[in-house]
């Protein structure tokens, strides 16, 4: 460990002074380098390296990669560049969740009245409550089909509001829009998005937009990137949280929504949109 400590400090440091600091000799001192001492402390600073990646990137249920991992580890008092951090990922054979696509769910092929398109894939709110996106997505368990749907605000990307039902009624997307209202203190003339799915354009949802004077704004059919934040929101979650998992039931997939948007997507998870911080986090650090 001694011959470890002067290799360690010896480009601030004399070779001679910090080997007559340790009370050891020179020679002992090359000698030990010659025969490997020098391979054998890099591999014990490695592995030591590699076992608070893991650590970090298990703590995270293997949902982060090398980029959210590296500020992760950074905030607990490591700092070091993001290659290293995929090299020790790399290493180990750890790999975040790989992506996989998925299918529109709302249904537009209806009479109902559409709104215009306000939000125009304008993406960037100012403050909160200026703007909001929301849609639906479908969930596979062993009992069958759950349907969630949810409320950004794209001031921060957090999750406001969100409902699950095993049917996919206008009553779901008013759900998500009621817990939205009251986590945001019934806020007025906010601009929320949607597709041209039946649910949102049903006189349920319509009617309650109305008597809290919401704006009502509408994609354009059938253009996915009219309601990018939402769709995106939704590939993180399945990425994240539901594939490769083996949910048997409703209630445990209820649960394991619960745990991803309320403790991790919106408390933990950096998000690229708002500096790699996450959406509570921003929200504390714009109000302070």
């Amino acid at each position: 460990m001694k011959y470890a400590f002067i290799h360690q400090h010896h480009q601030a440091f004399p070779i001679q002074r910090l080997c007559r600091s340790v009370g050891v000799a020179r020679s002992g001192y090359y000698a030990w380098r010659q025969c490997g001492g020098l391979s054998s402390a890099r591999h014990h600073r490695q592995a030591a390296l590699d076992y608070r990646v893991a650590s970090a990137f298990h703590r995270k249920q293997g949902r982060s990669g090398a980029p959210r991992l590296t500020l992760d580890l950074k905030d607990e008092g490591l700092s070091i560049n993001r290659k290293t951090v995929a090299a020790s990922l790399r290493r180990q054979g750890l790999h975040a969740k790989a992506a996989r696509r998925f299918k529109a769910t709302t249904n537009s092929r209806h009479g109902l009245p559409v709104a215009p398109n306000l939000l125009q894939q304008d993406f960037v709110a100012k403050a909160p409550n200026r703007k909001w996106v929301g849609d639906i997505t479908y969930l596979w368990t062993n009992e069958g089909w759950l349907y969630l749907a949810v409320l950004l605000d794209l001031y921060s990307r957090k999750v406001i509001g969100w409902a699950m039902r095993e049917r996919m009624t206008a009553d779901l997307v008013v759900d998500a829009l009621q817990m939205a209202l009251w986590n945001r203190r019934m806020p007025k003339g906010v601009i929320v998005h949607s597709d041209r799915g039946s649910q949102y354009c049903s006189v349920l949802y319509q009617s309650m937009l109305a008597r809290h004077g919401l704006h009502c704004s509408m994609s354009a059919k059938g253009n996915c990137y009219d309601n990018a934040c939402a769709e995106s929101f939704f590939h993180s979650l399945k990425v994240e949280a539901i594939h490769g998992e083996r949910i048997r039931t409703r209630e445990q997939m209820r649960q394991q929504v619960f745990e991803y948007i309320e403790l991790d997507y919106n408390r933990q998870r950096r998000h690229s949109a708002i500096g790699m911080i996450s959406p509570v986090a921003f929200e504390a650090r714009m109000i302070a």
